[in-house]
């Protein structure tokens, strides 16, 4: 039995282990599935993996990091930051390596949740929080024979690294994110590589490049540097919620600077044109690159932008009848984004099933707490995530709001904490009107979007706005109303 349950150790698990132990509450235990720290970092060892925010932004602000060898960190670095996090603020020997969480119920009676365990454990703890965030759970194409393919295949985020690729035909299904960074990784060492578009990405020169010695001494000594660095970067950037919020034509500098990009990188008006997108800018994810661009003009690399038929044992065919021998495939193609917590079963008030209550699509207050739930708080929750700026800045946020919610109940002031329906319908119909006055909504198909057509994914506002709106926890938004406990005993029902 334990006052705070996590699950997951990435950014989100990590920095509410700190902030909560800095507030007193020591009380906690973190389960993890695998046997290290650092979630997504863990996870996606690809080629060429990297982030696309700056790493004096990319990093949580209790915890600055001045020798960043990149302007931006590539995977390992990131991984180790984490390891790093874990060591130096002692939260390792509050986490349970192994051990991954099937599901959660809420136990009324006792007011606590109970968390079923794969090993077929249990574990009771008076509030749940989940850091599993939305890009965990691969998503794999639903493609006639894909399952058929005798050659080898694997997805960017489960990289099988034994694998060699020198000399191969290989088919890539995708140019998202991941694969903007692996397919220059891996593209000349291929004998031929097939890279299947289904629609083209915006692509930004990445303004990259190595600190010297020099200027990592200085981020470490000279006071208030490394906070100047990261405050620059966070405001440059929250400019660009205003393109994306509000007046997608503020984006004007950005489209600029893509179209000189590819002009410039591209010099054949065939491919150029395949690669120029179609949708309005922001409506998917932009991307930079400094050697997309250029990895797709190898002899050996064909970009194929007719849609996929079936695949065969030995081959990828094409609506148009072509026929691409490959020995390895490559799947692109992102993670099930919209599917939150699954494949835990969570169980709240009455039995209620939390798939079951979203099965119209996900939602939460703030992105963090679900009526029907009490003491359950989900980082990186429904409509958290940003086109603009870093999500460490919203994980901060919600972490700080959950720190508040727990000493709340640690003190007494409040039995539970779940919030009202009334408020909660009335935050998510702000959501769903915002963004659909927002760049996401501009008509494109994208992993923002759920099977509804429902956008669950973007916060459609600035981080400006949703930093405010954590900043104090309103006990009065919560039902049953607060009731006090003398001496701040442990809350039951």
């Amino acid at each position: 039995m334990t006052r705070v349950a996590i699950i997951g150790t990435g950014f989100g698990g990590l920095a509410a282990a700190v902030r909560l132990k800095q507030a007193g509450i020591s009380d906690l235990v973190l389960f993890e599935k695998s046997d290290d720290v650092g979630g997504v970092w863990r996870e996606n060892t690809y080629p060429g993996a990297a982030c696309d925010v700056p790493s004096h932004l990319y990093s949580l602000s209790f915890a600055p990091k001045a020798d960043w060898s990149r302007r931006f960190a590539p995977q390992a670095e990131i991984h180790q930051y984490l390891r790093d996090v874990a060591r130096d603020f002692d939260v390792l020997r509050h986490i349970r390596f192994g051990t991954e969480v099937r599901g959660a119920a809420f136990d009324a009676d006792s007011g606590t949740w109970r968390l079923h365990l794969a090993d077929g454990g249990e574990h009771e703890a008076d509030v749940l929080v989940t850091a599993t965030g939305q890009l965990s759970r691969p998503s794999t194409p639903a493609i006639v024979g894909l399952d058929r393919f005798e050659g080898t295949m694997f997805h960017s985020a489960e990289w099988d690294h034994d694998h060699d690729l020198t000399g191969e035909r290989v088919a890539v299904l995708g140019t998202g994110a991941s694969a903007i960074q692996f397919v220059p990784a891996i593209a000349s060492r291929t004998a031929s590589l097939a890279v299947f578009q289904r629609s083209a990405p915006y692509v930004l020169a990445k303004p990259d490049r190595a600190y010297r010695a020099r200027a990592k001494k200085a981020f470490a000594r000279v006071p208030g540097l490394l906070r100047l660095s990261r405050e620059g970067n966070y405001f440059s950037n929250e400019l660009r919620s205003l393109g994306f919020n509000t007046e997608p034509r503020l984006l004007f500098a950005h489209r600029a600077a893509y179209r000189r990009h590819l002009r410039e990188a591209v010099a054949d008006p065939a491919l150029r044109e395949k690669l120029t997108p179609t949708d309005p800018m922001g409506c998917k994810r932009i991307l930079m690159s400094n050697d997309w661009y250029s990895a797709l003009q190898l002899p050996q690399v064909e970009v194929v932008t007719d849609r996929i038929a079936e695949v065969r044992p030995h081959s990828v065919v094409t609506v148009d009848g072509a026929e691409r021998e490959v020995d390895t495939i490559v799947l692109g193609t992102g993670f099930a984004a919209t599917e939150f917590l699954a494949p835990m079963r969570i169980t709240g008030r009455g039995g209620r099933d939390l798939h079951e209550q979203w099965k119209g699509g996900a939602s939460a207050y703030l992105g963090t707490v679900v009526p029907g739930f009490p003491n359950l708080f989900v980082l990186y929750g429904p409509n958290t995530n940003l086109g603009h700026n870093s999500i460490i800045v919203m994980l901060e946020a919600q972490v700080g709001w959950v720190v508040q919610g727990v000493r709340a109940l640690a003190e007494g002031r409040a039995r539970l904490l779940e919030i009202r329906r009334d408020v909660a319908e009335a935050f998510d119909a702000w959501v769903q009107e915002r963004v659909g006055h927002t760049v996401f909504a501009s008509g494109c198909t994208s992993w923002y979007i759920d099977e509804h057509g429902r956008n669950t994914q973007n916060w459609p506002a600035s981080t400006l706005t949703f930093r405010r709106r954590l900043r104090r926890l309103r006990l009065e938004q919560f039902e049953p109303a607060p009731v006090a406990i003398p001496g701040g005993a442990r809350a039951k029902d």
